[in-house]
C-alpha cells in the first residue's frame, strides 16, 4: 500500500481537488507570464520586420525539405552550431533567418539581430572609450545572434578585426547565423585580406550548417507576375 493510499479516501480525494483547483488558478498566470517573457525576448531581438517559417516557401526555393526542417527543429541551435545562408539576393536568405529568429523566441531562447553595417557601426563607436569587448560580450548574452547581408559592404581592417573577435567570442558558446551573397572562397571581396577571411571562417564553418540558396529573386519574380490593367 502507497503512502496515500493510507490516508481516509474522502481526504484524499479532497487534497486531489484542492491540487487540481490551484493547477487551475495558477495556469493563466503562468500563461501569462510566458506570454511577457516571450514578448520582452521579441523585443530584444530588435527584428526589422515579422517572418515566420510558415511563409517560407519551400517548394519555391532551392532549400530541399529535409534541410528546412532540420533548420525549423532549432536542434542546430541547442548544440551552439552556427548557420551560414548564401547566394544571391532575393532567393529568401532573409526571410530565413528572420523567420528561425522568430521561431527560437518563442521557443525560449534569446536573440539578437544585426545588419551588418550596423553590427560593425556599433563596434566601431567601441573604440573611442575601449569598450569593443564589453559590447561584443552583451551582444554574446544571447543564444543567438543573427547578422544579415554580411559583404554588402567592404570591410577595413578594423572592421574585420571586430567581426573576428565576435565570431572568435561566440565559438562553440553561442550560435550565429550569417547571410551573404558571396560563396566563401569570395569573402576576400569584402574582408580586408585572405588572413583575416581565413580566420574568421575557420571558426564560423567548424560547427555550421551551411545552406546554398540559388535561383531567380523572389523580389524580381513577383515583380514580372504584376500586369498592368487595362484603363
Amino acid at each position: 500500500m502507497s503512502a496515500i493510499e493510507q490516508f481516509d479516501p474522502a481526504l484524499v480525494d479532497g487534497l486531489r481537488r484542492l491540487k487540481l483547483r490551484r493547477i487551475r488558478q495558477l495556469a493563466p498566470e503562468g500563461k501569462a507570464r510566458d506570454e511577457s517573457g516571450r514578448l520582452t525576448r521579441l523585443k530584444q531581438a530588435a527584428f526589422p520586420v515579422h517572418k515566420t517559417l510558415a511563409g517560407f516557401q519551400v517548394a519555391a526555393s532551392s532549400l530541399s525539405q529535409a534541410t528546412f526542417d532540420y533548420l525549423a527543429s532549432l536542434e542546430w541551435l541547442s548544440e551552439h552550431r552556427n548557420l551560414a545562408l548564401v547566394g544571391p539576393p532575393g532567393t529568401g536568405k532573409s526571410h530565413l533567418a528572420v523567420a528561425l529568429g522568430h521561431a527560437a523566441v518563442d521557443a525560449g531562447y534569446r536573440v539578437r539581430f544585426f545588419r551588418a553595417d550596423v553590427l560593425i557601426e556599433q563596434l566601431y563607436r567601441g573604440l573611442a572609450d575601449n569598450s569593443v569587448g564589453r559590447l561584443i560580450d552583451g551582444i554574446l548574452r544571447t543564444d543567438l545572434v543573427l547578422v544579415d547581408e554580411l559583404g554588402f559592404s567592404a570591410l577595413d581592417s578594423v572592421a574585420g578585426n571586430h567581426l573576428f573577435r565576435l565570431v572568435a567570442a561566440a565559438y562553440e558558446t553561442r550560435s550565429l547565423v550569417v547571410t551573404s551573397n558571396w560563396a566563401f572562397e569570395q569573402w576576400t571581396n569584402f574582408l580586408p585580406d585572405a588572413t583575416t577571411a581565413t580566420a574568421i571562417l575557420d571558426r564560423l564553418l567548424h560547427h555550421c550548417q551551411v545552406a546554398i540558396l540559388s535561383g531567380e529573386s523572389y523580389r524580381l519574380r513577383e515583380a514580372k507576375e504584376v500586369r498592368p490593367t487595362k484603363d
